[in-house]
């Protein structure tokens, strides 16, 4: 299990701006309701990370955020901008950037042409700069630029669905369970990464249904069960609830 670097140390984050406010959201697939009043806040350099069992709501959540999931009840803004109503095109133009779960690369193509599709809503005069940013983030992409994404490992497919978000220079990345799938030591890396990433000032909603990996590196924490939050908190201190010691990490 990932322990994070951080360790129990807390940042403050009382000044930062909020850049995700979500209040009172519901979401339903046909009479089901998915999620329930739920309210959630990220602010500006913050990891923000949100475990829960299989089944609980975390991607109808991040569905709902991308717009790709309808939206019953509530309201999601964006930098103080209502965007509930907002296409999902919009928003990502609006620098909201999604990695699915399942990583979802376009495995016939070259691994370079997945980078340049995550830069679509980007000018083109900046499509080499960034690319030489990604890569310099992933070497291992760089050295296999001219593969099929099919071609790579299910880490290094995780390396490049999170590097074709980036192309797209979010303002907020959402992460869809990283790692899911993959063995203990690739685990490890990604979530290296991801710290890294947050490191570098990039604003991060982390869904997970490894708790302990995800609260380890963590500013908040949020617990989902059956479409509601149950419980919030710093991560280290969710990390030591009892409850969650006890329901997500075998304790």
């Amino acid at each position: 299990m990932y322990e994070g670097t951080k360790g129990p140390f807390m940042r403050d984050f009382t000044n930062a701006a909020p850049v995700l406010e979500i209040r009172a959201l519901a979401s339903h697939y046909g009479p089901i309701q998915a999620l329930h009043a739920i309210d959630i806040d990220v602010r500006q350099g913050q990891l923000v990370a949100l475990v829960g069992a299989n089944g609980a709501g975390k991607t109808t959540l991040l569905r709902a955020i991308s717009g790709v999931q309808p939206v019953s009840a509530g309201t999601i803004s964006f930098e103080g901008v209502d965007v509930t109503k907002a296409s999902a095109d919009r928003r990502v133009r609006s620098g909201i950037c999604q990695v699915p779960e399942g990583r979802q690369v376009f495995g016939p193509m070259s691994i370079e042409d997945n980078l340049r599709l995550g830069a679509y809503t980007r000018p083109k005069g900046e499509l080499a700069a960034d690319l030489e940013r990604v890569y310099s983030l992933f070497p291992v992409l760089k050295e296999k630029r001219a593969l099929t994404a099919g071609m790579l490992s299910g880490g290094q497919q995780q390396m490049l669905a999170m590097a074709r978000a980036l192309m797209g220079r979010p303002r907020l990345l959402l992460l869809d369970e990283p790692s899911m799938g993959l063995a203990p030591l690739l685990i490890k890396e990604i979530f290296r990464i991801v710290e890294s990433l947050r490191d570098q000032g990039i604003t991060i909603l982390l869904v997970e249904q490894n708790a302990h990996a995800a609260l380890g590196i963590a500013d908040v924490g949020y617990v989902i069960e059956t479409g509601a939050i149950v419980l919030s908190g710093p991560g280290p201190e969710l990390l030591e609830n009892e409850q969650v010691q006890s329901a997500y990490l075998g304790m």
